[in-house]
């Protein structure tokens, strides 16, 4: 009973004791009005809806605020909320379509936009949304692959929201969305899909490492064609990385005499005239 009906009926029957103490007859008429009251005022929330029949025949859908319905021959028979519900439901043990068994959890976002038709086409739309759910979800796992219903879940929740939303439409329920929190998969399958995906990685890899050890070859042919046709530049080269071995490393080189007179400077210009004289 509402608080207005409730405050009415107060003041009724305070009214019925201060004039049934004048005299007892006086105080009958408001006991019945405010037996009238307790049956026939009714209010209804910004978010209710109240389904009346009148002698079992459908009166009208009333709110929200306050409303009267006529004692014995009225009814309400349902009060329907029409704000956002949220149902959560979940799948155990279903079959992908390439037969791997995975568990789905998910939930859904609903609400009712038709409160006549959720009241007196079904019986009890909460129970019946639950097991539409569960149903499409199970037909959903069953028609997809399991990489893509891992890897692309807002395809997935957006095929389950049509399926859904096509089914309740006739209830007076709107579906707003479904999205699946989690896909389970079995132990097994999970450290096979961890080894394929490290396989995955290594091959990656060795096909990296193979593209530059052919790009480092092809500079050291290269490298060798242009010391092939300057020796002197093959000397300074030789000549520049013992010191610089020598400079980071501050380490003592033992080279042979014939590769020092190689390498002294008279020798490196001669060879360097040399090659000129070629080239002229």
């Amino acid at each position: 009973m509402n608080p207005i009906a409730l405050f009415l009926i107060a003041v009724l029957l305070l009214i019925s004791a201060g004039a049934g103490a004048l005299r007892p007859f006086l105080g009958a008429p408001f006991v019945l009005a405010a037996a009238i009251v307790a049956l026939s005022l009714k209010m209804a929330n910004t978010w209710q809806k109240f389904v009346v029949l009148r002698a079992g025949k459908l009166q009208g859908v009333k709110g929200p605020g306050l409303f009267w319905i006529l004692p014995v021959l009225d009814s309400v028979v349902a009060v329907i909320d029409e704000r956002i519900q949220t149902t959560a439901f979940n799948a155990e043990q279903a079959l992908t379509r390439d037969t791997v068994p995975v568990n789905v959890d998910a939930i859904i976002f609903w609400h009712v936009h038709d409160a006549r038709k959720a009241a007196l086409e079904i019986t009890d739309y909460r129970m019946a949304i639950d097991r539409v759910s569960q149903t499409s979800l199970r037909e959903m796992i069953g028609s997809s692959m399991l990489s893509a219903l891992l890897s692309d879940r807002k395809t997935a929740d957006e095929r389950l929201r049509t399926e859904i939303a096509e089914k309740t439409a006739v209830w007076g329920i709107t579906v707003s969305s479904v999205e699946i929190r989690d896909v389970a998969i079995p132990g097994a399958l999970q450290d096979a899909m961890s080894r394929q995906a490290q396989a995955e990685r290594e091959k990656q890899a060795r096909v990296i490492l193979g593209s530059a050890e052919v790009e480092i070859a092809s500079q050291f042919v290269e490298a060798a064609r242009l010391y092939a046709d300057n020796p002197a530049a093959l000397q300074l080269r030789a000549m520049n990385i013992i010191y610089e071995t020598t400079k980071e490393r501050g380490a003592t080189i033992l080279i042979p005499s014939s590769m020092v007179d190689s390498l002294n400077p008279p020798s490196a210009l001669a060879i360097a005239a040399l090659a000129e004289r070629k080239g002229d």
